[in-house]
């Protein structure tokens, strides 16, 4: 197709997926099954866990704020660690803090406790946020748009799998078990990254990306494609951020709909990640469509929330569903961040600036909505800041979408 960007950036041929790598594509979709089973099983049972262990609703707002908070710290550290322990160490070291700090939360006697097993928990879980796309390049160069499409995949199906069973779970057998059950999961995906560490040779790349120069992380700060695709990312999160916090008292107050159907249409705002997720890194990565993506994007915002102002109660599940289709802007980032590289250094460092800016602006923005609310004493004002965000992420997204690469970019030297 003409204008396509190359599906196989390194220039080596396509090889079969699980072709001497499969440890590593078990290994990455195990990492990304682990990625958000930590948030998503801590909210639905807040109440459960308050019977034993008295949270303040400044303790549980202090919860809702550290998974972003987490994210955008060790996602700017993840490059430096990653520097000196090499990927698969560094996604060693990130699992058994997850598991450490999972079963922590279980065990927790008190608040304290549970709020410092969190820290680890969200810490570990910045750190595995920002090592999937490098890992991506570094095992599956040629093949980025399919293991993006498959871990992407597998990270919005445990998103909203784990409130589904949290509270069943607890009613069953305790919130404690309910909290560290997840701790399994991050000990079976350390499985086949030890076992690369033991047998590299046996399952690593015949052609592995060249190594980057160093300075990676100071050329990203200062990259034009790091800022626009960070730009994207920060829109992506801030609409999903605000809209998991306060969507359901926004369609509630709007449109007249009843708590259970708020909590619905919360679940169709989340499941309209999962189609995204299948289909925006293919996209993006064999057709060169990134125009076409951030159009759609830019569009389903405006018309989703346009919808929400102008006539709340005529289609509220097509408005939801429209801004639910808005955060395909995610998927896209994570996998340009490999079609704006050429190595996997490269992609560490550009992952980890883009994740860190992107996810310290989306831990502000559900209490900036909340108080602007507060402030208008209604929702008009707070749904056109959020409509507004797509014009960012448009002008973001069209310069994201020409061909580059990080590591061509010239910047002056320093006087």
């Amino acid at each position: 197709m003409t204008g396509a960007i190359p599906a196989i950036p390194s220039g080596e041929p396509a090889r079969p997926l699980w072709a001497g790598r499969t440890l590593a594509l078990l290994g990455i979709l195990l990492v990304a099954s682990s990625l958000r089973t930590g948030v998503a099983s801590l909210s639905p049972i807040i109440a459960e866990i308050d019977v034993d262990i008295p949270l303040p609703p400044a303790l549980v707002g202090l919860l809702g704020m550290l998974p972003p908070l987490c994210f955008a710290v060790f996602a700017i550290l993840t490059p430096i660690i990653a520097k000196r322990l090499g990927l698969e160490r560094t996604v060693v070291v990130a699992l058994g803090v997850l598991a450490v700090g999972l079963a922590g939360r279980g065990l927790a006697p008190e608040a304290v406790s549970l709020i410092a097993a969190s820290v680890l928990v969200f810490a570990a879980v910045g750190v595995g946020n920002v090592l999937l796309p490098p890992l991506v390049k570094r095992y599956f160069s040629d093949r980025v748009g399919l293991v993006t499409t498959l871990y992407v995949s597998i990270i919005s199906v445990s998103t909203f799998v784990p409130p589904l069973i949290a509270v069943p779970v607890a009613d069953a057998a305790g919130w404690r078990v309910s909290l560290g059950e997840w701790a399994l999961i991050a000990l079976i995906a350390l499985v086949p990254w030890i076992a690369l560490l033991v047998h590299p040779r046996a399952t690593a790349s015949a052609a592995l990306p060249e190594e980057a120069a160093g300075g990676q992380v100071r050329r990203a700060l200062r990259s034009p494609i790091a800022w626009a695709l960070a730009t994207i990312f920060a829109v992506s999160s801030v609409n999903a951020y605000v809209m998991f916090a306060w969507l359901p008292s926004i369609v509630t107050d709007i449109a007249g709909v009843t708590s259970g159907q708020a909590g619905a249409l919360l679940s169709l705002f989340a499941a309209m990640g999962l189609p995204a997720a299948l289909l925006v890194p293919i996209v993006a990565a064999r057709y060169d469509r990134v125009r076409t993506l951030v159009v759609v994007s830019v569009l389903a915002f405006v018309l989703g929330y346009g919808g929400l102002l102008l006539a709340p109660e005529a289609a509220i599940w097509l408005w939801v569903a429209l801004i639910g289709t808005g955060p395909l802007l995610f998927p896209l980032a994570l996998v340009l961040i490999n079609l704006r590289s050429r190595t996997h250094e490269g992609s560490i460092a550009l992952s980890g600036v883009v994740q860190s800016a992107g996810y310290l602006i989306a831990a502000v923005a559900p209490i900036g909505i909340g108080l602007v609310h507060a402030a208008t004493d209604g929702w008009t004002v707070p749904l056109v800041i959020l409509a507004a965000t797509a014009v960012p992420a448009a002008i973001a997204g069209f310069l994201a979408a020409r061909p580059g690469y990080l590591e061509d970019e010239r910047h002056p030297h320093r006087v």
